[in-house]
């Protein structure tokens, strides 16, 4: 199987920075796209940012400008520096990635077990 771990988060002020990363490991015949999801209390899980293995990326509109998103391939990481926090980007962080475990294999989706990130004076 494929495990994802996460490392980063905690609790910083506004305008604040963090950094998460995540590690991909396992049957990880294939990583197509990496990438972070986030969810607040009382609300739906939302992507925040994901890359593919080409490196073309996708932001969520309430991040673009202030969190970037970066990946190893040759390491299976992907990693978010969140800059300018804001409270609202308070929330339980997910790492994710869509991953082939085998030649000729369907590609799954596999979440990490998520990391907490408050934002608050």
């Amino acid at each position: 199987q494929v495990q994802l771990v996460e490392s980063g988060g905690g609790l910083v002020q506004p305008g604040g920075s963090l950094r998460l990363s995540c590690a991909a490991s396992g049957s990880t015949f294939s990583i197509n796209r990496m990438g972070w999801y986030r969810q607040a209390p009382g609300r739906q899980r939302e992507l925040v940012a994901v890359i593919t293995s080409g490196d073309i990326t996708q932001y969520a509109d309430s991040v673009k400008g202030r969190f970037i998103i970066g990946r190893d391939n040759a390491k299976n990481t992907v990693s978010l520096q969140m800059s300018s926090l804001k409270p609202e980007d308070t929330a339980v962080y997910y790492c994710n990635a869509i991953v082939r475990t085998g030649w000729g294999k369907t590609p799954n989706d596999y979440w990490g077990q998520g990391t907490q990130v408050t934002v608050s004076s």
